[in-house]
């Protein structure tokens, strides 16, 4: 059974790297694999519910504009909804739609009692003022506020968003039903039930993926030649998690462009570097200009992808020289380039693994927030690398027992479990 979009897809996207298709083809080859029944792979390969609402803003110059807001809750057959919602130009339905389908899968795998969600608003927040984006995101979550709570569907930061958003999100949604709901976010800023841990979560969680990675390799991180590509939330705390354990970090980039030395770079002073200049690396001292594209193909022990989707494509996949290729975006090889990593050999750890820190992090916040309870750093991260690990050595487990290869391994796991919960609970009425 070929599996096909239920949600109109950008017409200007080939459909080998649109990434709801690209969620669709990983589906059906789990459930192949799993030799599932053909109705629960129909079942999951729609999203249960799609809403998307106007949002109408007044800027600052007074003028009013009107822009669209999307969630796609994917399925709650293991809990409430989970996942981002991101403030970025390429947002689109379908994008939007994959995300979901894979946080479904990626909390399955993690074993965290979630479904899978996703939102956006197809935005540039640096063409707005702060005060805009404050108006945008409140009634972006007044319109979603019969569809969200801390039962029911809990967002978090994602691409273009943070901690800030959050917390006028948890105060919309809060104001609206006459308490604090601590619960109906994560990622919030400490003073109102965030969780010490969070900010480093999806990094450290990279890190933790790689070093066992390379530790079922027989090596180590200690002089790992390690490539970034994104200085971001996600990449800048890889890059300096990485760096405090001995890797040589040799190239990075953003947007703007990026940096390469040979010897490494010295990342905290690249932090503070990146900070005053518009959070850009280029010019950085002791480097040598790199394009996004050419740092791609560099020679290292470990690629870590941590910007866009469809950065690894059929058409850059045979320059790749790197060992071993850690999805910290979501979706940063294509499909067709996946099976030529995977043909020769190169270990791919997927994005569902690799990035999921963050999510396990929120859900120990949403814990924290529902009990009323808050633990220290050390725990939380005790906790999140307890998890990390687990899913990591099933993930290997798998593949191993199975002969295939992670990312086939690790969306059995995840499909499996969803599908297992499904034909346990059946299907209403």
């Amino acid at each position: 059974m070929v599996l096909t979009s239920p949600l109109p897809l950008a017409a200007t996207t080939p459909a080998h790297i649109c990434p709801f298709a690209q969620a669709c083809s990983y589906l059906e080859a789990a459930g192949k694999e799993l030799k599932l029944h053909q109705g629960v792979l129909e079942i999951l390969s729609h999203p249960r519910k799609v809403v998307t609402v106007s949002i109408p803003v007044k800027l600052d110059n007074g003028e009013i504009q009107v822009l669209a807001g999307h969630r796609v809750q994917h399925c709650d057959i293991l809990g409430p909804y989970k996942g981002g919602i991101r403030y970025h130009p390429s947002v689109t339905l379908g994008e939007v739609s994959a995300l979901a389908m894979l946080m479904t899968w990626k909390c399955a795998l993690l074993g965290i009692p979630y479904g899978g969600a996703k939102g956006g608003i197809a935005i540039n927040p640096k063409s707005y003022s702060v005060s805009e984006l404050e108006r945008i995101s409140r009634r972006y979550i007044s319109e979603l506020i019969k569809d969200i709570g801390p039962s029911v569907d809990i967002p978090a930061p994602d691409m273009g968003t943070s901690a800030r958003e959050m917390a006028w999100m948890m105060d919309t949604y809060s104001v609206n039903v006459g308490h604090a709901v601590p619960g109906v976010v994560t990622g919030k800023p400490l003073s109102i039930g965030g969780s010490l841990g969070r900010e480093m979560a999806t990094g450290r969680g990279v890190m933790i993926i790689v070093r066992e990675a390379l530790a079922e390799q027989g090596k180590s991180l200690t002089g790992a030649e390690v490539v970034i590509q994104g200085f971001g939330n996600v990449g800048g705390a890889a890059a300096e998690l990485l760096h405090e354990v001995g890797a040589k970090i040799i190239a990075v980039s953003t947007g703007a462009g990026g940096i390469f030395a040979p010897d490494g770079i010295d990342i905290p002073a690249l932090k503070a570097y990146a900070a005053e200049n518009l959070k850009s690396v280029v010019g950085f001292p002791g480097t040598i200009p790199i394009t996004n594209l050419d740092l791609l193909t560099l020679p290292c022990d470990v690629l870590i992808p941590a910007a866009l989707e469809n950065q690894i494509t059929t058409e850059n996949v045979n320059q790749v020289q790197a060992k071993i290729i850690a999805e910290a975006a979501n979706g940063p090889v294509t499909l067709e380039a996946n099976k030529f990593l995977e043909a020769r050999g190169v270990t791919v750890l997927p994005d569902i693994l690799a990035n999921a820190g963050g999510v396990v992090v929120s859900y120990l916040e949403w814990v924290q927030g529902l009990s009323y309870v808050f633990w220290g750093e050390e725990r939380v991260n005790h906790e999140m690398e307890k998890l990390m690990v687990q899913a990591y050595q099933q993930v290997i487990q798998q593949s191993k027992m199975k002969q295939i290869p992670l990312r086939l391994a690790a969306y059995t796991l995840g499909v499996g479990r969803v599908a297992q919960a499904l034909t346990d609970r059946g299907i209403y009425p």
